[in-house]
């Protein structure tokens, strides 16, 4: 069986998409339509049920892409450590927000520079727009707080980001600690919100698990950068939710203070997404194992 003809299937597998899976191995959507059918027409079966908007698998399909994606992974494992003996150094394209890619994920992968990789290096804030960019293969890894679903990615849990609230001295001298524990956000009122979208999700978050009930006011300055959102909370401009790992130092210095510690604090979890099969590159490998061994004391 053609080896060119298996790759194309489990592309298109993973993708459940001809359009997608064309893309992703520099093809015509034409002539991955053309292999699959000859496949197709090679083993007398169906391998995929076409749908009005990409394709399924059929029971055939999925064992199919059962046996052979293990085996065709391997291969690229070797071809990969075939080309890195020839010294031939790969370029890692990443992805994710600003603020989490700038001071947590770019560091980290710092030693790849050192080896000779270069990076290069996407600030998206919505993460559909992320996940879309990794399917068109414009993306080699990307993190994102959203799990994907499909075969396509292969999504790992990374870290887990705490929410703090937080204002400046000024504003949190002004709120009633025993108030807020005992009836909640009503103790907040009049004091300016910070955000990073009109939505308000991080504020949402934290009002739903801390205190059970949707926050009651628009927020008065939105900015889509959390670095941004702090240091307009440092300034004075209101409160805001914001992850621990940002707001640390500045919580340390007494810049800005947290208004309640509760017991459980909201957390959100940051996946790694990189497409199905593609750890078989040495380069994105080493990316991926670097980055765990820095969460572990993120």
């Amino acid at each position: 069986m053609d080896l060119a003809l298996l790759r194309t299937f489990v592309a298109v597998h993973r993708a459940g998409s001809f359009t997608r899976a064309a893309a992703l191995l520099g093809l015509s959507q034409p002539a991955v339509t053309s292999q699959i059918r000859t496949l197709e027409r090679q083993l007398g079966r169906p391998l995929f049920h076409r749908r009005a908007r990409g394709v399924t698998p059929t029971a055939v399909g999925d064992e199919l892409a059962h046996k052979a994606a293990p085996h065709l992974d391997a291969l690229l494992r070797i071809t990969e450590t075939e080309r890195e003996a020839t010294g031939a150094l790969r370029t890692l394209h990443v992805a994710g927000p600003p603020e989490f890619l700038g001071l947590r994920v770019l560091p980290a992968l710092a030693p790849l520079v050192g080896q000779g990789h270069t990076l290069r290096a996407t600030l998206l804030t919505g993460a559909e727009e992320t996940l879309e960019g990794l399917a068109a293969g414009h993306h080699d890894l990307v993190v994102t707080t959203a799990r994907p679903r499909g075969g396509l990615f292969t999504a790992t849990a990374l870290c887990d980001e705490e929410h703090v609230l937080v204002a400046a001295p000024y504003w949190a001298a002004l709120v009633d600690r025993d108030r807020l524990r005992e009836e909640g956000p009503a103790a907040l009122d009049g004091i300016p919100l910070v955000e990073v979208h009109e939505s308000l999700p991080l504020a949402t978050r934290y009002w739903a698990t801390v205190f059970e009930v949707p926050p009651q006011h628009a927020a008065t300055v939105v900015v889509p950068d959390l670095r941004a959102v702090l240091e307009c909370v440092r300034s004075g401009a209101g409160l805001a939710v914001i992850p621990r790992y940002l707001c640390q130092d500045a919580l340390d210095s007494g810049r800005i203070v947290a208004l309640a510690e509760p017991a459980v604090p909201p957390l959100r979890t940051w996946f790694l997404v990189v497409r199905a099969g593609s750890l078989a590159l040495a380069h994105l490998a080493r990316a991926h194992e670097l980055l765990f061994h820095a969460a572990a004391h993120w």
